[in-house]
């Protein structure tokens, strides 16, 4: 399994790792392939800083990429608390009522932690700063094309920038911005993600761009057969993340026992798009809390990023309960075979001799 983006980036396999977890993308890139760490968890531009200095220090020498998060249309600034006061009531009453019919217990005095501010334009520009001060190879934008002035940055230091589309559309726009490689992410994926299934949309994108942009098939790749698919579809890589969530080094970040018996018992069927989780668009995992918020008597959620900052205490609380029933984790359509945890070399193992075994079949049938 190898294509230029492998020279391109000293990798051995064509596999990207998007995780908020450091342990696994270190993991990931020790197995060959290219982890890239969320940072849009980082209301500390100090806790990123430190993070990084880990992530250089633990993949071997070898190469990392980091995610920010820049929407496209820049959303309203401000500090934590002028936000704050910018939630209505009813949606504040509504949390607190849900959490309630739900058994959810409030949280031990000064435990849980704020809302993630990393959605904001400024909170993503100090992320960029500290990434630039590190060796990351890529930076990828959850959202889109970021700012051109963040582009030109990333590659005066000689940085690659991705972007997420979810249409043919959005990918031009990000290659007529600067972007080097697309994240053609299909309606099957987890966290934020648009309408188009990945069948459709890889090459719809790869067509639209041509083949001088590299394209990153993303959405419902959990084996090697997947990969396969993607690149056969005209991709040079495949962009992943909802499986490592399923990994023995995601423990270090998230030991939520709720989390792994929900995820383990879960079908393909057992997630839903909604914009209960950041004000966007995003593929949750389907639970009594994502139920709750589709009820006819629930408010519509908040734009980006007030929503996230409504429910994070909530979160916080879910995580703490360990309710399998409760939990609000994004998860792609792929859970439905994340049945078991896994260290994240056996996960990368697995998928390039499933690779092998789908490019020989295919083989076979031209015989």
């Amino acid at each position: 399994m190898r294509t230029s983006l492998c020279d391109t980036f000293g990798i051995d396999y064509p596999i990207f790792a998007f995780t908020p977890s450091e342990h696994v993308a270190a993991a990931v890139s020790r197995a060959g392939g290219l982890g890239v760490l969320g940072c849009v968890r980082f209301n500390d531009p100090e806790e990123l800083e430190r993070t990084l200095s880990w992530l250089d220090d633990n993949t071997d020498g070898r190469p990392y990429g980091v995610d920010i998060v820049m929407p496209m249309k820049v959303p309203t600034e401000g500090t934590q608390v002028d936000l704050a006061a910018m939630i209505p009531p009813a949606h504040r009453r509504f949390v607190d009522e849900t959490l309630l019919k739900l058994g959810v217990p409030p949280l031990p005095e000064g435990e849980g932690r704020e809302g993630v501010l990393g959605w904001l334009h400024s909170v993503a520009r100090s992320h960029l700063d500290v990434a630039l001060q590190h060796r990351p190879v890529l930076i990828a934008n959850a959202l889109g094309s970021p700012p051109v002035d963040v582009i030109e940055k990333a590659h005066e230091h000689g940085i690659k920038v991705a972007a997420l589309a979810g249409a043919a559309k959005h990918a031009l726009s990000h290659v007529a911005n600067g972007v080097d490689i697309i994240v053609a992410q299909g309606y099957e994926a987890g966290g934020h993600t648009g309408e188009v299934a990945s069948m459709v949309l890889t090459p719809d994108v790869v067509d639209a761009v041509g083949p001088d942009v590299p394209v990153l098939g993303a959405g419902g790749i959990g084996s090697g057969r997947q990969v396969a698919a993607s690149l056969a579809l005209g991709a040079q890589g495949v962009w992943t993340g909802s499986i490592w969530l399923g990994t023995e080094e995601y423990r270090n970040l998230a030991s939520n026992q709720g989390w792994e018996t929900a995820f383990k018992r879960a079908t393909s069927s057992d997630t839903v798009r909604t914009r209960i989780y950041t004000g966007k668009p995003a593929r949750l995992l389907k639970t009594k809390w994502t139920e709750a918020w589709a009820a006819a008597d629930a408010p519509e959620p908040l734009p980006m990023p007030l929503q996230n900052l409504l429910v994070a205490e909530a979160h916080n609380r879910i995580n703490a309960s360990h309710d399998p029933d409760v939990i609000s984790m994004p998860v792609g359509q792929i859970v439905g075979r994340m049945n078991e945890v896994r260290p994240v070399a056996d996960v990368v193992a697995a998928l390039l001799a499933e690779y092998d075994e789908a490019v020989d079949r295919l083989e076979s049938y031209r015989k």
